[in-house]
C-alpha cells in the first residue's frame, strides 16, 4: 500500500523594514529627531552595548507583523550596536526598548499618540518622552507599578536611565548631558569643528613665523661672528 504524503510549506512572514511613512512632515520636526538620535549616539559612543536608533520600526511579537511601530528615537541597552532593517525584539534576547522618544508635527492626531502611548505601555517601554516643537512642549512617563505615569514637574527632570536632563528654556527645549554639556545641532558641531580648526592653523601660522623670526636672527647673529651655541 502506498501512503501519498501532503507536505505543506509554512509561508515566510515578511516583517517590511518601511511603513511607507515619512521620517518626519516638516524641517523642524526633521532637525528634532536627528538632534535627539545623534546626540544618543555621542552619548553611549564608547558603549558597545547599547543600540540607538531613529524612524526604525520595532516589531515586539515573533509572527505579527501587524503590530509595529517606529519611535522617532529609540534606546536599547543591552543590544549591541549594528546595523538592523527593523528591530525584531525576539531576536534581540527580547529586549525592548527602555526609552523612546517622539516629536510632534501638526498632522500627528491625540487617536494617533494615545495608541503609541497603549503600545509603549503594553510592551515594556520604561521612559517615554514627547517633544511638540511648535509650541514648545514637553511632556514624559516613567514606568511606576508597571504603568507609564506621567512626569508632573518634567521641567529639569533627570532620565533614570540616560542620565540627561531636560530645561524647557525659551525658545525651545534645552538637553543636557550628565557632564552639563548642552544637546547640539549638527551645525554647531561642525562650526566649532570649524573654528577648532581655523584657531590651529592660527596657532600653526604663528608659529612658523616665530621660528622664522628665530632663523633670521640666528643667522645674522653668524654674519655678526657671534655662535649662539658659545652663547649658551
Amino acid at each position: 500500500m502506498v501512503a501519498q504524503l501532503e507536505k505543506t510549506t509554512k509561508s515566510e512572514i515578511i516583517y517590511p523594514d518601511s511603513d511607507g511613512k515619512p521620517m518626519a512632515d516638516n524641517t523642524l520636526q526633521f532637525r528634532w529627531i536627528t538632534t535627539i538620535k545623534t546626540n544618543l549616539d555621542w552619548l553611549f559612543v564608547d558603549n558597545p552595548q547599547v543600540f540607538v536608533a531613529g524612524d526604525l520600526l520595532w516589531y515586539p511579537t515573533e509572527g505579527d507583523n501587524k503590530k509595529r511601530v517606529a519611535p522617532d528615537a529609540m534606546v536599547v541597552f543591552g543590544r549591541e550596536k549594528g546595523e538592523r532593517g527593523s528591530y525584531q525584539q525576539w531576536k534581540e534576547d527580547n529586549i525592548a526598548p527602555q526609552v523612546v522618544f517622539e516629536i510632534l508635527s501638526p498632522g500627528n492626531t491625540t487617536k494617533e499618540m494615545y495608541g503609541k502611548l497603549l503600545f509603549y505601555q503594553n510592551h515594556g517601554v520604561e521612559e517615554y518622552y514627547i517633544y511638540d516643537p511648535d509650541m514648545n512642549d514637553l511632556t514624559g512617563f516613567v514606568r511606576q507599578d508597571n504603568i507609564l505615569q506621567m512626569i508632573e514637574n518634567i521641567d529639569g527632570w533627570e532620565s533614570p536611565r540616560l542620565g540627561i536632563r531636560f530645561e524647557l528654556s525659551q525658545p525651545e527645549l534645552n538637553i543636557y548631558y550628565p557632564n552639563g554639556d548642552r544637546f547640539s545641532t549638527y551645525n554647531e558641531e561642525k562650526q566649532k569643528v570649524l573654528e577648532e580648526k581655523e584657531r590651529a592653523d592660527k596657532e600653526k601660522e604663528r608659529a612658523e613665523k616665530e621660528k622664522e623670526r628665530a632663523d633670521k636672527l640666528e643667522a645674522k647673529l653668524r654674519e655678526l661672528g657671534i655662535n649662539l651655541e658659545d652663547i649658551n
